[in-house]
């Protein structure tokens, strides 16, 4: 079992093990060795996020690669996405994201792909880990400071300007953007404007500590009310490495990732462009949008939380959709990862399609009331090992009966227990969810 690798890469609070200059080190030299029988020299490209920690990070990450004489390559601030597209259309021998996505400033993370742009899989992981266990030499920094290759960036923009298929823009569309101070705050505003957009962005000035600090995919209250403010056509909030899409409608409603599944769902398959009637989801995927697919001829299939177990369920069931609540959606046709701001010009390309606003294009599809609640938690034990948690689940559970759902897990990136519950009482299954919650709460406290 790996003990440094979580659901989504290496995840930590930074300067703390494993995200300490030490660690990081070994984690790039380990890389090296890894690869040097099937790629030499190891040339290894690293792009971060907008944290301050992520300087040193990626110093730490430098000097372990550079020393195993690889070649690391710095695309500087960029989107996660573009790790993985450019890892594969450059040639890199491998591509390292340091950024903790969604998280507050203060963590870190780094997330590994291979040359084809896929995040290494768990077998990978457990080598590389092992590697960097039998890693014992010590470590004295080095000051320098990594000279950012700007072409990568120049590519990445390229890249996604050229999957906007609309010949042209034929009404203005205006659309706030909010870049939740993180790798898209430069990058998203230009190429919307490229496009012939009216585009305003907010939380587009990142100071190191400011990454999704009430802003962005986490927190789209505050770009609900700039939309209606603006009179704008939709509003898009991005978290901090941009993977992530949440869409505001015209009215100022906010939209999650199964609105946009459906969204897409209905225009690629009106273009015949779905290759299997199958979109992908996960396990705490709405009971509507299961419902609202099912009338347009689709099957929505489970599976669990994680952007690389919908990908990797994709593969499976041969579909090229899917996604999660949280904003990650997946086009897999364009991108092997989320990508928010290739969602986005999806999502306009869609809205275009049908000269409609984005309101319309989510009729048909009804929300089931849904409740998650997080509770901190002191360790991760098996649930079934304290009775009392497990009877406020059954006990929700009969409740509910064919009328709900209820999942409980835990987060694969923080000490966190995630509860929700789906019913159609929205007081029901508040109180229900209260109920588990405190039992957890008391237990694993």
């Amino acid at each position: 079992m790996n003990q440094l690798f979580g659901t989504d890469g290496i995840r930590a609070v930074a300067g703390k093990f494993p995200l300490d200059y030490s660690t990081v080190w070994k984690i790039g030299k380990s890389l090296v060795h890894l690869l040097e029988n099937t790629c030499q020299p190891a040339q290894i490209l690293i792009g971060r996020d907008t944290r301050s920690s992520g300087e040193w990070i990626q110093k730490a990450l430098f000097q372990g690669i550079k020393e195993s004489n690889g070649k690391p390559v710095s695309a500087g601030i960029i989107p996660t996405s573009a790790v993985s597209i450019l890892s594969q259309r450059k040639s890199f021998c491998s591509g390292v994201m340091i950024s903790a996505s969604h998280n507050p400033f203060e963590y870190n993370g780094i997330k590994i792909f291979s040359s084809n742009g896929l995040k290494i899989n768990q077998s990978t992981e457990q080598q590389l880990e092992k590697q960097i266990t039998q890693t014992k030499e010590s470590i004295t920094p080095v000051h320098f400071q990594p000279l950012v290759n700007e072409n990568l960036r120049t590519e990445y923009i390229r890249f996604l300007k050229s999957k906007f298929t609309v010949n042209s823009v034929h009404r203005d569309i205006k659309i706030v953007l909010d870049c939740a101070n993180g790798s898209s705050s430069s990058i998203a505003p230009h190429i919307f404007s490229e496009l012939g957009f009216t585009s305003l962005s907010i939380n587009s000035k990142p100071n190191g500590t400011n990454i999704n600090s009430n802003c962005g995919s986490l927190y789209p209250e505050s770009l609900s009310k700039r939309v209606i403010q603006e009179g704008a056509d939709l509003g898009i909030a991005f978290d901090g490495d941009s993977d992530r899409a949440i869409f505001v409608d015209e009215k100022g409603s906010i939209l999650n990732g199964d609105h946009t599944l459906f969204i897409l769902s209905s225009f690629m398959k009106e273009r015949g462009l779905l290759k299997s009637n199958k979109v992908i989801g996960t396990i705490i995927s709405n009971l509507g949008l299961e419902i609202a697919l099912k009338k347009n001829g689709l099957q929505l299939i489970r599976t669990n939380v994680g952007d690389k177990y919908v990908y990797e369920e994709m593969l499976k069931q041969g579909s090229n959709l899917g996604g999660e609540q949280s904003g990650h959606t997946i086009i897999l046709d364009e991108c092997r990862t989320g990508d928010g701001i290739l969602t986005g010009l999806k999502t306009i390309q869609a809205m275009l399609s049908k000269n409609r606003p984005l309101s319309d294009l989510i009729k048909g599809f009804d929300e089931y009331p849904q409740v998650q609640k997080n509770v901190r938690v002191s360790r991760k034990q098996d649930f079934a090992l304290f009775p009392e948690i497990m009877d406020s689940i059954r006990k929700a559970e009969q409740e509910l009966g064919e009328k709900g759902r209820v999942n409980v897990r835990y987060s694969g990136t923080e000490p966190l227990a995630r509860v929700m519950i789906e019913g159609d009482r929205k007081e029901l299954i508040e109180n229900l969810a209260q109920m588990i919650s405190q039992s957890i709460d008391k237990e694993l406290k």
